[in-house]
């Protein structure tokens, strides 16, 4: 391997352009992971069970999707490199595979079913993923500088945020405003996805791969076994890869049952979850904006175990005062300076591992790495959203499209206890991983020895 150790420094526009790319993303994987559930259960009119079953086996697809894109980036060939290629080839599929989600025929539900496996296939497990695994490793492909990498991450982290605040908060007030029905949704949506285009193709334009790879024969013929076999037996890929997780996770928690939760246990549908995830958007933007100066003084590892434990005992006060939306407004402010460093860390951890590997193996795997990680940042989507529905389904929850149905009383108590028990769970566990993460203290040590061989290389 013949690739030197660059330092580039990254301008501030290139930074802001790369987390353009990520607002993109979010802005349809927002309205994914948050309000699509409630669009088909109480819009469409699809059974909370058929949602949930459509969207666990759907992550036996996507689940390989991620690390077949990892393997196709790692062997795209362009005069715009391998990864950056894909935000331009696959931006317009992304924008027409998102509406079709909303498009959903009134029919019976058999084939309303097959319909929202076919389009919420295409939307994630083919089109989201062309875009989403190059987008992650063209960071790496950027510089191979820590910090740049770590800043690379913090903006994209403090416009990611950006993406869902365009989509997922304001899409009830604006769906209310265009009529409160399907196609409402579609409109909504269309309006998303012209924004989408036009940030990503913003990164497009603006970021460049730097950093390039020898590629003699012997490079290009790593076979497939010993590629994974590099992944899984690097030990921080699983680290980050459950961090990565955890993440998602939170965030699918808070923006599916959250809409539920003010709808029926606090009776307001209209602008109360958009206030709270609001709120919890700003300040994990706030705590991006913050966190390179903690990272400097403490390191990413010790920032979001602090942070960790910050939402694990925050988010136990919402057993305080269930019902009292301000006390949840307080509840959602403090947990959310404690998730935003996680927020801030994770794509930069990853950067760190992919070093890490360059290091122990000898050759780099930037889009495996990410297309990895995306795996689970998917399969965590699924499984969670398929778990909550599950479990709504199992407590007697109605689907229906009548403003006036009535839920059992089993229902709202399964919706307050997801809320508030889930987030604890996945906070716990997201401690104890950062508990074994030892990589910020390698790190230093590894790219020293990293740069030596190169030297010797040359």
């Amino acid at each position: 391997m013949k690739e030197k150790v660059t330092s580039n420094k990254i301008s501030v526009g290139t930074r802001i352009a790369y987390g353009c790319g990520d607002s993109a993303c979010n802005i349809v994987y927002g309205m994914i992971s948050t309000l699509l559930t409630l669009f088909y259960t109480d819009y469409a009119g699809i059974s909370a069970i058929t949602v949930g079953m459509v969207m666990l086996v759907s992550r036996v697809f996507d689940g390989s999707s991620d690390l077949i894109m990892g393997f196709i980036v790692d062997r795209t060939k362009s005069k715009w490199g391998k990864s950056r290629p894909w935000l331009l080839w696959m931006a317009f599929p992304y924008g027409v595979s998102a509406i079709l989600m909303f498009t959903v025929p009134h029919t019976t539900e058999f084939l309303q079913g097959l319909y929202i496996f076919i389009t919420y296939n295409l939307t994630t497990t083919v089109v989201y993923t062309a875009i989403n695994v190059p987008y992650g490793s063209l960071s790496t492909m950027m510089t191979r500088d820590s910090y740049e990498q770590d800043m690379l991450s913090i903006f994209r982290m403090i416009l990611s945020p950006v993406g869902r605040i365009i989509s997922v908060t304001f899409t009830m007030p604006i769906v209310k405003l265009f009529g409160n029905d399907q196609a409402a949704w579609v409109k909504t949506m269309c309006i998303w996805v012209v924004i989408a285009l036009a940030l990503l193709l913003f990164c497009f334009l603006r970021c460049e791969e730097t950093v390039k790879e020898d590629t003699k024969k012997e490079t290009q013929k790593r076979s497939v076994g010993v590629n994974l076999k590099a992944l899984v037996t690097n030990k921080y890929f699983w680290c980050v890869l459950g961090l990565w997780s955890i993440q998602v996770i939170h965030m699918t928690i808070i923006g599916t049952d959250l809409p539920y939760y003010c709808k029926y246990i606090f009776q307001n549908d209209s602008w109360m979850y958009s206030v709270l995830y609001f709120l919890e958007t700003i300040i994990l933007i706030l705590g991006a904006m913050i966190a390179p100066n903690f990272i400097r003084k403490w390191g990413k590892r010790n920032i979001t175990l602090a942070g960790s434990i910050l939402a694990v005992g925050s988010h136990l006060l919402i057993l305080m005062n269930p019902h009292n939306f301000q006390w949840m407004f307080v509840v959602t402010l403090i947990r959310s300076v404690g998730v935003s460093q996680l927020n801030a860390t994770i794509f930069g951890m990853i950067g760190d591992v992919v070093e890490y590997g360059a290091w122990k193996n000898g050759f780099r795997q930037e889009s495996l790495i990410f297309g990895g990680g995306s795996l689970g940042f998917k399969v965590g989507t699924g499984i969670t959203s398929a778990l909550i529905t599950g479990l709504m389904t199992s407590s007697g929850y109605i689907s229906s499209t009548a403003a006036d149905v009535v839920q059992p009383q089993s229902a709202i108590a399964a919706i307050e206890k997801i809320y508030i028990f889930g987030p604890v769970i996945i906070w716990v566990a997201a401690i104890v991983l950062l508990l074994v993460y030892q990589l910020d203290k390698e790190l230093p040590g590894i790219m020293k020895d990293l740069e030596k061989r190169e030297v010797i290389a040359e």
